[in-house]
């Protein structure tokens, strides 16, 4: 009877673990709330992967809990505009820049179901995502949240991107 009661509590503590675990790998909307930036983000188109805002990206994403995020992304090496006027670039300064950064917020909903949360994007510098919804999944384990956006701007391929939570 002593090793019933031994493995009735190893797998009890067993089932506690692993839901403990799938809770961090599928987020709820209130596990996401904060502050994160960037640590990575990657382009895999037909298994071919390349870093796309170079190697040194920056960026930040807000959620807040009342469900309204807000992000912005760029290269670390976009040049200065020589006339340090932002509507004064030449058009190599223009395309530099919109090429080497993105913006957009708007609000989410999500499902810890399918680990997804669905962005319903309201204003970006890409105007082709305004009035969109992008579903992207997600998976948290501690203060790493790891993404995956199955319709990056590029068109073509699957972005991944790592955040780091901001403390």
């Amino acid at each position: 009877m002593k090793e019933y009661g031994k493995f009735a509590f190893v797998l009890l503590v067993c089932i506690v673990l692993s839901a403990s675990l799938v809770a961090q790998q599928s987020p709820t909307a209130k596990q996401l709330v904060g502050t994160w930036k960037m640590v990575s983000i990657t382009l895999d188109k037909n298994g071919q992967k390349t870093d796309m805002y170079g190697p040194n990206p920056q960026g930040i994403t807000i959620v807040d809990r009342n469900g309204h995020f807000s992000r912005l992304i760029s290269r670390s090496d976009v040049p200065k505009f020589a006339s340090n006027n932002r509507t004064g670039g030449t058009p190599e300064e223009n395309k530099a820049a919109v090429q080497g950064s993105i913006a957009y917020y708007g609000t989410y909903t999500c499902n810890p179901a399918d680990k997804g949360c669905t962005l319903h994007i309201e204003g970006c510098s890409f105007p082709n995502w305004i009035g969109t919804d992008q579903k992207h999944l997600y998976t948290l384990i501690g203060d790493e949240l790891r993404e995956s956006n199955p319709a990056p701007s590029t068109g073509a391929g699957s972005a991944q991107v790592i955040w780091k939570r901001v403390r």
